[in-house]
């Protein structure tokens, strides 16, 4: 039995109609009377259109197979191309299939599939649009392009070339250009921050100054962005020199202003007051240029008030010369006092009141001529100042030695009294720094030998040579050394001959000369003690003193030939160590006889 459907089925079915009906025809002719001929042309004409028909059909069929051929071949090689783009591989394909799927269904498979790369591929190209758009405005605002420069790049190449890695090479790219612009972004943020600084400290308009180098700079609206060119960088860079000439220009010039206005207030002795009104002006000239930071401290109108103010005062001091020039004096001869430097005797008080009187000399040359010895007594005091410090530490330990002097003669110093463990740690001190005077004086002669030597003139303290003064002070020492050696000597002898006469007669001194010889010449019988420079410690008879700076400071009056005359008292003067009464006068003369017992 056939199948009902199949192409057999289909076949027998159309055999059967065409014979009912050739047979219903047939007996059409018979009942019409048609010749046999007739019957065999009109099946001959028949026969021939259904072969018409059939080979019509079998070319339609054929053409229409091309066609879905065709269209599979070309959505193959549209698929291959847009896999090749992409970068996707080992998608099965329909046609290199040998199986019996018709070529419906293969295209019906193959569709969907085309669709979905279709897809994908606008996506990737869309991604490709938008990082190449990115890369472009921001390669445009790196090298300075306009914004119709880059809306007109496209993606016209790399269409072929649609793979994630290259995807992934234009996003690698692209945050490149990211911190690129981000740093530049920056740096202009901070060059326009020092620009505002600058123009601040200046009093110059920041947005005409910033405008000069681009307008994006000081943007009036959101909707243009900071160019970050490198002309911008450039000229933000130049702008920022340029500014940073001008503050040091400024700088040194207001220093200058407010140095000369600071001295005008000190001679003028302006009130706290009237100086109020530039204190804030005043710190410049202790501050460095990068420390000035306050706005509108440079500007050019608070240099022309400074300037406008030294010409108050100058005119002002020119009416108070003569007041200025007293003053300026007094203050060289306090420094000279201080450094024991002898001042110019050119410019006195006497004589520069007589000057300025007569008028004989224009008060602002005697002025800046003592200013001139003011910064030269300073300087030579910067100089002076380690050899007078030196002074001082040895006149501070002669007044040691005069307390220890002190100290020894008094006769209860040892006593559990207040005070006395003080004066013990005290004296134990004095004996140490009185110890250390020779080497002071050596080692300040040598300082002070030095100092001629390299400013090739004498070292002067209060007009003597300080080397004079000191080799005096060594040789009156050495002096009193030896005179307090021979009182020691005596000293002994005399003891020696009481003991002797005490053997012979039986008898001790009284108590009364006793303490007159322990009294005298205020030793308290301890004689053990270092000359000072201040007293002469060989008694009220020879009160004359050792002379130093300080003592010689205070008789500077009567000259320098005063000085070595009061150093040769010490010397002239007879010795008296100690007061000896009259009935030993022979012990005294027996001191020299050869037959003395001193000499046994």
């Amino acid at each position: 039995m056939l199948e009902i459907g199949s192409p057999t089925s289909l076949c027998f079915r159309t055999n059967t109609t065409c014979n009912a009906l050739l047979r219903e025809l047939q007996k059409i002719w018979v009942d019409i009377g048609e010749s046999d001929a007739e019957k065999d042309r009109m099946l001959m004409e028949l026969e021939k259109e259904c072969l018409e028909i059939y080979r019509r059909k079998v070319d339609e069929a054929a053409n229409s197979k091309a066609q879905l051929h065709q269209s599979l071949v070309s959505i193959e090689a549209e698929i291959a191309s847009i896999m090749a783009a992409l970068g996707v591989l080992n998608i099965h394909s329909p046609i290199k299939e040998k199986g019996s799927k018709s070529l419906k269904e293969k295209l019906a498979y193959v569709r969907p599939l085309l669709e979905d790369l279709r897809l994908q591929k606008d996506e990737r190209v869309k991604q490709f649009v938008d990082v190449k758009a990115q890369i472009e405005k921001m390669s445009g605002e790196i090298s300075g392009y306009n914004k119709d420069m880059i809306g007109s790049l496209t993606l016209e190449d790399d269409q072929e070339d649609l793979t994630l890695r290259k995807l992934n090479e234009y996003q690698t790219n692209l945050r490149s250009l990211q911190k690129e612009k981000a740093d530049r972004l920056n740096k202009v943020l901070d060059y326009v921050n020092e620009v505002h600084s600058l123009c601040g400290v200046l009093g110059v308009d920041f947005c005409q100054t910033v405008s000069e180098v681009h307008p994006s700079l000081h943007r009036t609206n959101h909707e243009q962005s900071t160019n970050i060119s490198d002309s911008t960088l450039d000229g933000l860079q130049h702008m920022i020199e340029k500014l940073k000439t001008e503050r040091r220009l400024r700088f040194q010039k207001l220093k200058d202003v407010v140095g000369s206005l600071l001295e005008l207030w000190n001679l003028m002795d302006t009130p706290q007051e009237e100086r109020m009104r530039f204190a804030r002006v005043s710190c410049v000239v202790r501050s460095s240029e990068s420390d000035v930071t306050e706005p509108n401290i440079l500007s050019t109108e608070t240099i022309e008030q400074v300037i406008a103010e030294v010409d108050r005062f100058n005119k002002l001091k020119s009416s108070r010369m003569k007041e200025l020039v007293m003053k300026r004096r007094s203050e060289l001869q306090n420094l000279c006092r201080l450094a024991h430097i002898e001042p110019d005797t050119s410019t006195s008080l006497e004589k520069s009141t007589a000057l300025i009187d007569s008028g004989l000399v224009d008060p602002s040359e005697l002025l800046a001529n003592i200013e001139a010895q003011i910064n030269r007594i300073k300087e030579e005091a910067q100089s002076r100042k380690e050899i007078i410090d030196r002074i001082d530490r040895w006149l501070s330990a002669c007044e040691e030695e005069n307390w220890l002097e002190e100290y020894n003669q008094d006769e209860n110093r040892y006593s559990a009294g207040r005070g006395g463990h003080v004066n013990l740690k005290h004296a134990e001190r004095a004996r140490v720094t009185v110890n250390k005077i020779p080497s002071m004086v050596d080692n300040l002669i040598k300082k002070t030998l030095l100092w001629e030597d390299q400013t090739q003139k004498s070292f002067l303290y209060d007009g003597v040579r300080l080397v004079s003064i000191l080799e005096d002070y060594k040789l009156t020492r050495k002096q009193q050394e030896e005179e307090k050696k021979r009182y020691r000597d005596q000293k002994k002898m005399q003891d020696l001959l009481l003991n002797r006469r005490e053997s012979i007669y039986g008898s001790k001194p009284s108590p009364r000369r006793s303490n007159s010889i322990k009294k005298v010449n205020g030793y308290s019988g301890n004689v053990s003690m270092p000359p000072t420079p201040r007293r002469n410690s060989a008694g009220a008879a020879n009160s004359d003193v050792m002379m130093t700076p300080r003592s010689y400071s205070g008789h500077h009056h009567h000259g320098p030939n005063g000085y070595f005359k009061e150093v040769r008292k010490l010397s002239t003067a007879p010795l008296n160590f100690v007061a000896i009464p009259k009935e030993d006068s022979v012990s005294t003369y027996t001191y020299s006889e050869p037959d003395s017992p001193l000499h046994n």
